[in-house]
């Protein structure tokens, strides 16, 4: 059982950020644009996290230097508050089978920008990645002309999700050689949160956001599918391979694809399974281990994605 326990962690943590879409539709039927929601979510994780931090991390929230914020804008603006942003927006452009599945695009993101600006190498196995995450896309956009279920935005803003997941890790990795997981994230959400506040206006309506269906969606999505899911999956994947927690995460698409068919009527034809399948299986393939010993950093890296 105690070699069992990582991984049913790692599956019980995917599976909470596979639940998102229940708060993002909810908060969104509430009136919320998806920049509110973003701003709502990441206010609301700072808040648990430095609770967590001041009853457990105290010495992991100082940081060496002040000037050290600009390595957080980058994983907090240009990652965090972008894909958010992106993923929110497709979740309701197209339905959320779809919009999960191209957030899984992320990894032949990883891959390019690793090979462009951290002059990692490409080797078959992520070429090989990268084309069946190419194939998987065509085959779900090849569709947005006739299903009134995806449109074009809806899958900009799906592969914009994708992409802005994958700048965390590359972002992330800069950020991890001077600091701690738990410091990147705390940091992560505080400037993503103090970025988002003057630009949505939230204090506008602060009314609505104490009512309590707003606040308990609130406080939900601050809580189970971003703090929860985050400690859930990090206590795994501290006693797992990186590459195998990788594979067992791709539990999100299938909880997402659940949730969307039961709660909001999604439906998937034969084409979208297979591109589905393609997408999903280029995660699997990437993340198969090599001869060569895993790099720590990726895995560090890919704890705090969503």
């Amino acid at each position: 059982m105690k070699r069992i326990l990582p991984y049913l962690m790692i599956a019980f943590g995917a599976s909470l950020w596979g639940v998102i879409a229940i708060f993002v539709k909810g908060l969104g039927q509430l009136g919320f644009t998806a920049m509110q929601i973003v701003a709502i979510r990441v206010i609301f994780a700072a808040f648990f996290l430095v609770l967590i931090g001041l009853l457990r991390y105290r010495k992991r929230m100082k940081l060496h230097s002040p000037l050290d914020i600009r390595l957080f804008a980058g994983t907090g603006i240009l990652s965090i508050v972008f894909f958010n942003y992106c993923y929110f927006t497709a979740i309701n452009q197209i339905n959320i089978s779809m919009a999960v599945i191209l957030l899984y695009t992320a990894p032949a993101f990883v891959t390019v920008l690793s090979f462009l600006f951290l002059k990692e190498k490409i080797d078959i196995k992520k070429v090989a990645a990268v084309a069946g995450t190419i194939a998987g896309c065509v085959l779900i956009a090849g569709l947005s002309a006739g299903d009134s279920h995806i449109t074009f935005m809806g899958i900009l803003t799906g592969l914009g999700s994708g992409l802005g997941y994958a700048l965390y890790t590359i972002f992330g990795k800069f950020a991890l050689r001077k600091y701690h997981p738990f410091t990147i994230t705390l940091y992560t959400f505080l400037v993503a949160a103090a970025s988002l506040i003057p630009v949505t206006r939230l204090w506008t309506k602060a009314e609505q956001l104490l009512t309590p269906e707003v606040l308990l969606l609130s406080i939900g999505l601050g809580f189970v599918p971003t703090v929860l899911a985050y400690f859930v999956y990090t206590w795994g994947l501290e006693q797992t391979e990186g590459s195998k927690a990788a594979v067992i995460a791709t539990v999100e698409p299938v909880v997402a694809m659940l949730l969307g068919v039961t709660l909001y009527g999604d439906q998937l034809g034969a084409i979208q399974i297979t591109g589905a399948v393609l997408i999903l299986s280029s995660v699997v393939i990437v993340n198969l281990p090599s001869k060569r010993k895993n790099i720590p950093c990726a895995s560090e890296s890919q704890k705090i994605g969503h």
